[in-house]
């Protein structure tokens, strides 16, 4: 999945609302019965009809057609969940919902539960289908059939079922070892839990080990909005007229809401998967259509059957119904490779088009593993709570992630298209061919995925320099993340769904990223890649933990003899993997300068006495360095291994005392490096001197260590703000963006501080001399981080109120407004920060002019960004209406989206009360909204920058209320309040530390003091 940004009614929470569910079927009944519903209804077409079997399933023990809609369940004996938050029963097939209800299964409500599958049974093959009414009430009519093998004798079968309706008395279970004349088997009781989202059919007889048998259902589901499961999108086409789709998002526990199944990555199997859709819809899914033919009895319905799957897991499963067109590609022979978006945006979708199969065809060289599928589909789906999702042959996007117009999308635009399908084409090998056993190894996905993107891009787009992005955007970022106590390990135990969805964060895909790029540089990229080939080969289809990896890794190293033979992958990656956090190397030098002590010990931004004992963390750390007498950064083999049993060891053979060290070359190691006094003022001097001597990457590296020493108190400010003293002569992108990234943690400290005024000029006069020289006249021509680097000089002079930018950015976007068709005004690559600015400097009508904008755009990257700027403005009443705006399902805004734009106001300095005010006002109805799911992201958003003791109470008050809710982000609730009180500890050491340097290096604003006419610093 390409982000870890991961919403519901009531409507679908049928177990908490079974009246108010079942009620609604009558209702809907009704409607119909009176010819009141709008759309064209299933009703109508299938009332009454049976709905035609495959041939090869006409035997008497599979069913002839579909369960009744939805609508007519009231009629139907059918078993639903209990509205109650134990565990029911059902003793036979005609029981009532209020009979389930009233029943409660003692020995599961006694024993501790255990959210995982039985391993007695096996399942091998799947026969899905599924009819959802897109055009009518939403309803899905479904079948399914599971092929199992016994292991080992067992009474019961238990599946993942939640959200579904099945059909008791269709369920069938019959020995495909034992067909001829052998009656179904008997199915005592039908069993439903709740809380472990199970559905369990009692046996009257043991199941034999070595049997194969084939449990058969009917049930019914419901086309959800809440984008999860099998759910609904929507979107209006070029005249208005509002359209639905069908489609899936099954990672990670969600392929049980769409059909019964054994939904777990280690279960895999293989699926032969039959749609029904109407004449005038397309239906894909993960492999190609096999065969076409007319729904019987239903005129103008078309099943979809496709070809049989390779063994995958239940989180890959995909398909999506729809009107939409595509685009096929002609430049790759052995694969059908077509990109999907609806009708009005496909042009959008030729960058897409052109990068894709070239992605894909350099991993199959890269990975010497050929694609094993006949198509690859990637489609660009309306609504969708991440970023993208990796399903086999059938990959979904945002459309923000997919789609690009290369007159209005801005470069970092296209940047996020090649980089998420980059990410997805990975996938294809590392997570699809080879699956983690469970999502402890979430990590082997995500993180491998991480970093091969960045191989991918590199292919296809060399002039990017993605190679030294990935330091600022996923290693220098996680650093800060991974140096709290709350921090998890990257392999972390996971069981229930809550506890998954929370590792899907910056652990799992940037440290993985980070420490896999350590281990690429160790091994050598050579070694690297053999490792991985005979790794994907020996698991191909199957399912491996790391320690799997970790072998085939270690045996390619002591074939090339990039490891001694008595050291192994995993006696290195276990210290990275299973402990969290991460070292500081400690340079010492001598004297002479010719040796240093160098020690680790774990770093953590606010180090309290015993905190979680971490002095007993150590790591296998690969120690690379040159020196200032002859640089070399290009050698990122380890040179020296410090063990994990080693504390304190000896570096010989460095260079005088005149000359600096540098450790950590490209900064491939995922540590930090802390010197000596005298090493640092060396560095500060090559740098005001030539700081071309020293690479790019590790300017930044630099610049990053030394500022997060300084905030966790291990490095003087004085030394840490003086590396800024040659920024002036500084003409790349990635070490500015380090420094910008460092200081935007003083401006967040202190913007609510009187002393705001002096780190305000600080930053002015560094930020203003770079605005000058890039201004606001864009070039296409420019590269990517040229281009980059001119909209973070303009987004940081106008954040920091310097009134030409400001007036620059507000006249563009008049001249916009007066003339609002023509595109060539604001410069692509400068939108985000026109806008914003211009919104912030302006008033109600330029924020009414965004909305309308928004309204009628056609571009997806256009209206984001367009809802990020709204969030810029600083009139209150227009923020509060936005925040309001923001979870109303009538206002215009997606649903997935929210988040967004309530990040926009909580990140604006003067809408942060707001927002923070909102959040615990409006908890309930936003935790509702998003579907019982406690939205962590706005808690990160609402409270970024608190650092009182009176934020910390309100804060901790705020979670106390709502302690339950809560529980889904308990992770990431308990890194905030780690991080406010890391920030209240830095404002105690800190904030006078600063002020006074401020004022010494002439920064401090001047003021008059009326009394005896001396002047007073600010």
């Amino acid at each position: 999945m390409a982000s870890y940004s991961k919403n519901r009614e009531m409507f679908v929470k049928w177990p908490q609302h079974f009246t108010f569910r079942w009620s609604l079927t009558i209702i809907i009944s009704t409607i119909v019965a009176t010819g009141i519903f709008v759309y064209h209804t299933p009703h109508q077409r299938i009332a009454g009809t049976p709905v035609e079997a495959p041939q090869r399933f006409k035997h008497h023990r599979y069913p002839r057609q579909l369960p009744t809609p939805i609508y007519e369940a009231a009629s139907t004996t059918t078993t639903r969940e209990t509205p109650t938050t134990t565990p029911a029963t059902t003793t036979t097939a005609s029981t009532t919902p209020v009979a389930i209800a009233n029943t409660i299964t003692s020995t599961l409500k006694e024993e501790k539960k255990n959210i995982r599958l039985p391993r007695a049974l096996k399942p091998l093959h799947y026969l899905v289908k599924l009819q959802p009414f897109i055009n009518g009430n939403f309803s899905i009519l479904g079948y399914v059939e599971v092929e199992m093998e016994v292991l080992e004798p067992t009474l019961n079968i238990t599946l993942h079922i939640v959200d579904i309706i099945t059909k008791n008395e269709t369920i069938r279970l019959i020995d495909k070892d034992n067909q001829e004349g052998a009656a179904d088997l008997v199915i005592k009781k039908h069993e439903y839990d709740n809380e472990r989202e199970f559905y369990v059919a009692h046996l009257e007889e043991a199941l034999q080990q070595g049997h194969k048998y084939i449990l058969s259902m009917e049930f019914t589901g419901f086309l959800n909005d809440n984008l999860r499961g099998f759910y609904r999108s929507t979107y209006r086409d070029a005249a208005g007229n509002l359209k639905f789709l069908a489609v899936t998002q099954f990672q990670a526990t969600d392929a049980r809401r769409a059909f019964p199944c054994f939904d777990e990555p280690g279960l895999k199997a293989t699926f032969e998967v039959y749609l029904a859709r109407e004449a005038n819809m397309t239906s894909i899914s993960n492999m190609p259509i096999n065969n076409t033919f007319p729904v019987e009895g239903q005129e103008g319905w078309l099943w979809d059957q496709f070809q049989v799957s390779v063994p995958m897991s239940t989180y890959l499963v995909a398909f999506v119904v729809s009107d939409f067109a595509h685009l096929n590609a002609t430049d790759i022979d052995h694969i059908q490779f077509r990109v999907w978006a609806r009708e009005e945006a496909l042009t959008q979708a030729q960058y897409a088009l052109r990068v894709g199969p070239a992605i894909l065809t350099h991993f199959e060289d890269y990975f010497n593993q050929p694609y094993p599928l006949p198509k690859q589909d990637m489609i660009a789906i309306p609504d969708f709570s991440a970023g993208a999702m990796e399903n086999w042959g059938l990959i979904t996007y945002r459309e923000t992630t997919l789609l690009y117009d290369p007159d209005e999308s801005s470069p970092s635009n296209q940047y996020g298209v090649a980089l998420t399908v980059a990410h997805e084409l990975a996938h294809q090998w590392f997570g699809n061919i080879v699956t983690p056993k469970w999502w402890t190894d979430l990590w082997l996905n995500e993180g491998f995925a991480a970093f091969v993107q960045y191989i991918g891009m590199d292919h296809i787009e060399p002039s990017w320099k993605v190679i030294e992005l990935f330091v600022i955007n996923k290693l220098q970022s996680v650093l800060t993340l991974d140096s709290l106590e709350a921090s998890h390990k990257i392999s972390v135990r996971v069981g229930h769904p809550s506890e998954i969805s929370q590792i899907f964060d910056g652990i799992s895909y940037n440290k993985g990223a980070s420490i896999i790029r350590m281990m690429n540089h160790f091994l050598t990229e050579d070694t690297f890649r053999k490792g991985l080939s005979t790794y994907l080969n020996t698991f191909k289809y199957g399912n491996a933990e790391q320690d799997d990896l970790w072998e085939h890794l270690t045996q390619a190293a002591h074939q090339d003899g990039t490891l001694p033979l008595d050291l192994t992958v995993k006696t290195i990656m276990d210290t990275w993997t299973l402990q969290m956090g991460y070292p500081v190397i400690t340079v010492e030098r001598s004297p002479d300068g010719t040796s240093a002590s160098v020690s680790q010990e774990r770093f953590l931004m606010v180090a309290k006495p015993n905190s979680n004992n971490s002095e007993e963390y150590k790591w296998w750390v690969p120690l690379t360095y040159t020196g200032g007498d002859d640089p070399n950064f290009n050698e990122t083999r380890a040179k020296v291994w410090m063990k994990d049993t080693e504390t304190l060891i000896t570096i010989q053979s460095l260079p005088t005392k005149d000359h600096w060290v540098i450790f950590n070359l490209q900064e491939t190691g995922f540590y930090r490096v802390n010197y000596d006094n005298h090493n640092w003022n060396l560095l500060i001097q090559q740098l005001l001197t030539d700081h071309t001597v020293i690479t790019t990457i590790n300017r930044a590296q630099i610049i990053d260590d030394a500022m997060n020493l300084a905030r966790a108190g291990q490095v003087s400010y004085g030394v840490a703000l003086g590396l800024y003293s040659y920024m002036v002569n500084e003409t790349e992108y990635v070490p500015w963006r380090a420094a910008i990234n460092n200081l935007a943690y003083l401006t967040s400290m202190f913007q609510r501080t009187g002393a705001y005024g002096g780190l305000q000029n600080y930053m002015l006069k560094m930020v203003v001399q770079l605005y000058d020289t890039l201004g606001l006249d864009n070039s296409v021509n420019d590269h990517l981080l040229e281009q980059y680097k001119r909209t973070m000089a303009v987004s940081w002079a106008c954040s920091l109120r310097h009134k030409q930018c400001l007036d620059n950015v507000l006249s563009l976007y008049r001249q916009w407004m007066t003339n609002p068709d023509n595109n060539t005004i604001i410069s692509p690559s400068l939108k985000s920060v026109v806008y914003c600015h211009a919104l912030a400097a302006g008033e109600t009508e330029e924020w009414v002019f965004a909305w309308n904008q928004y309204l009628k755009s056609n571009l997806a990257n256009e209206k984001r960004t367009l809802l990020r700027a709204m969030g810029c403005t600083r009139h209150l009443w227009l923020l509060s209406r936005y925040l309001e705006m923001a979870f109303d399902p009538n206002s215009g805004i997606r649903r997935q989206d929210s988040k967004l734009v309530f990040a926009s106001v909580a990140y604006n300095d003067v809408g942060r009360p707001l927002a923070w005010t909102f959040l615990r006002d409006n908890f309930k109805m936003i935790y509702n909204y998003f579907g019982s799911r406690a939205p962590s992201s706005l808690i990160t958003s609402a409270t970024h920058g608190f650092n009182t003791r009176q934020h910390l109470k309100e804060v901790m008050t705020f979670v106390d209320e709502y302690r339950t809710d809560l529980k889904s982000a308990s992770r990431k609730v308990e890194q905030k309040i780690e991080t406010i009180k890391n920030n209240i500890n830095w404002m105690d050491a800190n904030y006078m530390t600063i002020n006074q340097w401020l004022e010494q290096n002439g920064y401090s604003v001047k003021l008059q003091n009326v009394w005896n006419n001396n002047t007073l610093s600010i």
